[in-house]
């Protein structure tokens, strides 16, 4: 069973038709983009009539809203394994490994996610807004248990959560490159581990 069959594995457990379709189409859009995927594309690798696909998701747009629904629910089910139990730092901790380990497992949705967020000519779709929302429900839940602080913005705590979880994701591949670009990647030395973190921006332009 290859990496991708390993990733998609535990969410086509029934297989429906509806899955199919759409993991097939989450894997194309990854790869091609969704002006690059045709419908024909996708119901080829689901193994469907283009009829089908659009007895289910109606045009190519609803189905790229579904795939992008998708994958708002891998991070919320990933952030739903993770303890619940101790500090503020202990639960944020927690959930980040539990997202990067399902982005780990789940090779298809990060080549979705750096396509629909770093490329200038990226997808319609607006899976930033999505995850943004699920990153402010995980500070509402950590601020009414007395884990978050309720002094500083809303915004700047779902930014902090969105810059730990995705940031690596966006940046290795950048460090990989240039390693691979001059040759000193090997097996025995593997490429650098980008680390991101998030810190209060110093204004230094106003005058003492």
């Amino acid at each position: 069973m290859s990496e991708r069959e390993r990733a998609q594995s535990p969410r086509t457990e029934d297989l429906t038709a509806r899955a199919r379709i759409r993991h097939a189409a989450l894997d194309l859009f990854a790869e091609r983009g969704v002006d690059g995927t045709p419908m024909r594309a996708v119901a080829a690798r689901a193994g469907v009539t283009v009829g089908l696909i659009v007895h289910h998701f109606g045009t190519k747009e609803a189905l790229r809203e579904a795939v992008e629904l998708d994958i708002v629910d891998r991070f919320a089910e990933a952030i739903a394994t993770a303890p619940a139990e101790g500090s503020g730092t202990d639960v944020a901790g927690a959930r980040d490994h539990a997202v990067a380990a399902m982005l780990a497992a789940s090779p298809a949705v990060v080549d979705y996610l750096r396509r629909a967020v770093l490329d200038p000519h990226g997808e319609r779709g607006d899976l930033v807004s999505k995850l943004s929302a699920l990153a402010a429900d995980q500070v509402g839940g950590l601020r009414r248990r007395g884990l978050a602080s309720q002094r500083s913005p809303i915004g700047e705590q779902v930014l902090t959560i969105m810059i730990r979880q995705l940031g690596q994701l966006f940046l290795q591949p950048l460090a990989d490159r240039i390693i691979d670009e001059f040759g000193q990647s090997s097996d025995d030395a593997p490429s650098p581990l980008i680390i991101v973190r998030l810190e209060n921006r110093i204004d230094t332009s106003t005058s003492q």
